[in-house]
């Protein structure tokens, strides 16, 4: 039985990949900062899922907290780095803290988390990595946007790093998601239309079909795939001054 370990998986998309591989059958190591919502995650995907699971206190942006699960992600086959949080400042309306929090979750952890479970598992002869990185990655809009292009860059590397082996790497870049995300960066999408929307089951489905097929990058739905592609062909100065991806403050995902 394969072992998982899933940051930031107690909502949205990161509870969505716990749930999908716990009906895999993978034993499941949760990573979260709130201890009672992780405690009852951990509970309810056991008693659904009839799989062992472990519950990983711990916040990202604290550098011995990501030493621990990094310590702990020695040991798994699949690994899943989902953890982030949005802004709902620009860069220099914000606090220096807060951006370096920032850049502490969606960068420095998944760096430090994939070094140790790939080099175990480049090692081992096996293994799967899946970093969520967003849409947003492709355009430029702040440094949630940064963090997320450096994400896919990341990953993008880290698969050809490990191309001769058994160890595969899939960068997930969705756009915007139903999940608590943007309600918990108090960020307001009333007006965005609807088709824009994606549900999050579809799009840990979708990315897991693709790890699958060895799939480096993941785009789900049609429309990102569109909006994605126009992003990387299209001249970048048009890319800054805005359109489908950056007209929205918000950050996707």
């Amino acid at each position: 039985m394969a072992t998982a370990l899933v940051t930031g998986a107690t909502s949205g998309i990161g509870l969505e990949f716990a749930r999908q591989l716990g009906a895999r059958g993978h034993r499941l190591v949760l990573v979260a900062p709130e201890a009672e919502r992780l405690e009852r995650v951990c509970a309810e995907l056991a008693g659904t899922y009839g799989v062992e699971t472990e519950a990983v206190l711990a916040d990202l942006s604290v550098r011995a907290d990501v030493e621990r699960v990094a310590g702990r992600a020695h040991t798994v086959d699949f690994l899943v780095n989902n953890a982030g949080f949005g802004l709902r400042k620009w860069f220099l309306d914000n606090e220096r803290a807060t951006e370096e929090a920032l850049f502490d979750v969606l960068c420095r952890a998944v760096l430090v988390i994939s070094h140790a479970a790939g080099r175990s598992m480049r090692d081992r002869g096996h293994g799967t990595i899946v970093n969520v990185a967003s849409a947003a990655g492709w355009v430029a809009g702040g440094t949630y946007s940064a963090a997320k292009s450096w994400v896919i860059a990341f990953s993008e590397g880290l698969a050809s790093e490990l191309a001769a082996t058994e160890v595969t790497v899939t960068v997930l870049c969705p756009g915007f998601v139903r999940t608590e995300f943007h309600q918990r960066a108090r960020i307001s999408l009333d007006k965005l239309p609807g088709p824009l929307w994606l549900d999050a089951r579809r799009v840990v489905r979708d990315c897991l079909a693709d790890v699958d097929r060895g799939t480096v990058i993941s785009v789900p739905s049609p429309i990102y795939k569109t909006l994605v592609w126009l992003a990387r062909v299209a001249p970048r100065r048009l890319v800054r001054s805005g359109g489908p991806l950056t007209k929205h403050r918000p950050p996707l995902r």
